[in-house]
């Protein structure tokens, strides 16, 4: 398994998550996972960070793991090497301290070339694998914001830049549904949609994480745009 390092220190290691690959085992399929190469790569976070329980009681050890970028996303993930860091990124990120700076393309054309999404997520009531931010979202509604920039469009398609204020689960997707603007390529959430622009995925890319070391020094990193985002970008500038 080829995993990019993109920044690495006593702390922590930063890499480039690659299409495709799920970070840890779901107690469901046997695939390969990030969670592996961490093992295999640096053995002493094994017992780094905070295991997941399923529903069945199953423990499920995830060395290192203090966030989680979905399969089909693409760039900056942080793993803790040790408990310490792992303590202080858990609390950076409940803290809303970190910066999370994604890139995306949408359908249409956006109303206004910036603005912020502020929609309470909740589940959804007529997909239970899907989340909502819309009127009859089930349980527990949670805040979710997300700052939005248009960087290119056509009347087709935007390319937008989306700070992250907070980290709900597939929350760039479920707003920008909730908007009228699905992601490309996000079958669940835009399942009538065709895939366009030569993307074959949810067109979502991590692209800068900025977080605090223990001493307070400032680390950013950015992982570049993958192959598909550049040849998408070539389309819409035409």
């Amino acid at each position: 398994m080829k995993i990019e390092k993109l920044f690495e220190n006593d702390e922590v290691v930063v890499v480039n998550k690659p299409i495709g690959l799920v970070v840890h085992f779901d107690g469901r399929t046997q695939e390969s996972n990030l969670c592996d190469w961490v093992l295999e790569n640096y053995p002493k976070t094994e017992n780094v960070g905070e295991p997941l329980v399923l529903q069945n009681g199953t423990e499920i050890k995830r060395p290192g793991i203090v966030h989680r970028l979905d399969r089909e996303t693409s760039g900056v993930l942080i793993i803790a090497k040790t408990q310490d860091s792992f303590l202080n990124l858990k609390e950076q990120f409940q803290d809303k301290k970190i910066k999370k700076i994604y890139k995306t393309f949408v359908w249409g054309k956006l109303k206004n070339n910036e603005g912020v999404i502020d929609r309470q997520i909740g589940k959804s009531a007529k997909d239970f694998k899907q989340w909502s931010a819309q009127r009859g979202a089930k349980g527990k509604l949670r805040e979710a914001i997300t700052e939005y920039k248009v960087l290119n469009s056509n009347e087709e398609f935007s390319y937008l830049e989306i700070n992250l204020k907070t980290g709900r689960t597939h929350q760039i997707r479920v707003h920008m549904k909730a908007i009228n603007n699905p992601v490309l390529g996000d079958k669940l959430y835009a399942p009538k949609r065709d895939f366009a622009l030569g993307f074959g995925r949810v067109a979502l890319h991590a692209h800068l994480v900025e977080f605090s070391l223990l001493n307070g020094e400032k680390i950013k990193v950015e992982a570049e745009l993958p192959e598909d985002f550049e040849n998408a970008l070539k389309i819409i500038a035409k």
